[in-house]
């Protein structure tokens, strides 16, 4: 049940970069690539967006709400993309993952 609620608001998300390539290889180095920098570098959402959110909307609240729950479901979706590489289907995440 947790893992339904978790990916149903998934199924809003736009599709990562990586589902655009067209030949199996350049898709599986894609969906490699897009994990390894969501898995190491989802963290950096702590910082980044609530600085994004106070410059958009003065709420550095939400910001701090936003950056949290980014950096978790970033660094969880990369761990399940690096995982899953040899297979060519996507998790979304929020905003097409780490903008790195």
């Amino acid at each position: 049940m947790l893992c339904v609620l978790t990916l149903m608001p998934s199924l809003a998300f736009a599709g990562s970069p990586w589902t655009e390539k067209t030949t199996y290889g350049d898709k599986m180095t894609g969906k490699l690539d897009f994990g390894l920098r969501n898995l190491l570098g989802g963290w950096t959402e702590l910082i980044t967006e609530p600085k994004a959110a106070y410059d958009s909307k003065g709420n550095i609240l939400y910001g701090v709400g936003r950056g949290v729950y980014n950096s978790i479901m970033y660094t969880l979706g990369g761990a399940v993309h690096l995982v899953t590489f040899p297979v060519p289907i996507d998790v979304p995440l929020p905003e097409n993952g780490v903008s790195l």
